[in-house]
């Protein structure tokens, strides 16, 4: 039989910060699932800093949110109605259409993942992209060599957390992080076996920077944008490489931030700076969760959660995570009746 199901939409394009009255909540009904479909009750959903790009209008690497219509993002959850060969029912899968309880999807937008290796939840975080994004910055884009210094910023974020740790199992010598209040930076160090925690808040970052790393960085893996790049490349060295990965500190800007005023030290040092889209590097999905699961088992890989419950608060979630009130992976838990 169909089913309810309620859904997020957004409903005006945010000036700055997004607030409440952007979004609605809307109840809609779930046909059964067709041949080759299947009926995903969804358990667990990612709110991630790139959604806010995603509600401004405008071209990008991914299409915007559409006003009045259920906005998507990953998400687990179990199949509860099959019409597909190969997917069965119970199987719990990952998938693109979350910000809803339910959803009919084609077999083959859905992802089978084992939930002995490990929970599900961890399939939209450092088993997932959180993992992935960290995983190829740190190999591809600005790949860490054996003795590198390398600094993470928003490093007690899901992605920044980690990348520290990826980047000393890759051979860093010496592993920076910089977080919001100084709760974070001591974790940083105590849990997640950085080197040192640096806290932006307490200002001077540059300065703070040149005194945790006095012979300088070769690896800036950013999140953050604005003063941590700024800083990051007063610090590099020579044939430093920096992986920009997000810019969370100017998304909700007005207008576009001026850009660092030092970026001319690319030049004289050599640096590399590269973007990066983590949907280009799925072809490392089964070495790295491979790898990642090994390091999870043995408690060498830590990821930490925050979890808000229930399909109605992911709004909340997601502006929460926005403003750094989370520690590693922000998530919504779905809890039905």
């Amino acid at each position: 039989m169909p089913v309810s199901s309620r859904e997020w939409h957004l409903t005006a394009r945010p000036t700055g910060e997004p607030k409440p009255s952007d979004f609605a909540l809307v109840t809609s009904t779930v046909a059964d699932p067709g041949p080759g479909q299947v009926l995903v009750r969804n358990d667990w959903l990612s709110v991630d800093p790139y959604m806010r790009n995603r509600m401004d209008e405008g071209e990008s690497y991914i299409p915007a949110f559409e006003l009045h219509r259920v906005m998507d993002g990953a998400a687990v959850g179990t199949v509860v109605a099959s019409g597909a060969d190969g997917v069965r029912v119970g199987a719990t899968v990952v998938h693109f259409h979350g910000w809803r309880e339910y959803a009919v999807l084609a077999a083959g937008a859905v992802r089978v993942v084992d939930t002995e290796l490990a929970p599900a939840q961890a399939y939209l975080g450092v088993l997932g992209a959180t993992g992935l994004t960290a995983y190829a910055g740190l190999t591809e884009i600005a790949p860490v060599r054996p003795g590198d210094v390398v600094f993470v910023s928003g490093a007690a974020g899901a992605v920044g957390s980690v990348a520290g740790q990826l980047a000393r199992k890759l051979g860093a010598s010496r592993v920076i992080g910089s977080a919001g209040g100084p709760e974070k930076s001591r974790r940083l160090v105590e849990h997640f076996g950085f080197d040192v925690g640096i806290d932006y808040r307490e200002g001077d970052l540059a300065g703070q920077l040149a005194r945790a790393a006095p012979q300088g960085v070769d690896v800036y893996f950013d999140n953050v944008g604005g003063d941590h790049l700024q800083a990051a490349l007063g610090a590099m060295n020579r044939y430093g490489r920096v992986a920009l990965c997000g810019a969370i500190s100017s998304y909700n800007d007005a207008e576009a931030p001026p850009g660092p005023s030092n970026l001319r030290l690319a030049i004289g040092r050599r640096l590399t700076l590269r973007g990066m889209i983590t949907t280009d590097h799925t072809d490392l999905i089964p070495e790295y969760v491979h790898r990642a699961a090994t390091w999870l088992r043995d408690g060498s890989l830590r990821a930490d959660e925050t979890v808000v419950d229930g399909v109605e608060n992911s709004v909340e979630a997601f502006l929460a995570m926005m403003r750094g009130a989370n520690t590693g992976k922000m998530l919504v838990r779905l809890v039905h009746a």
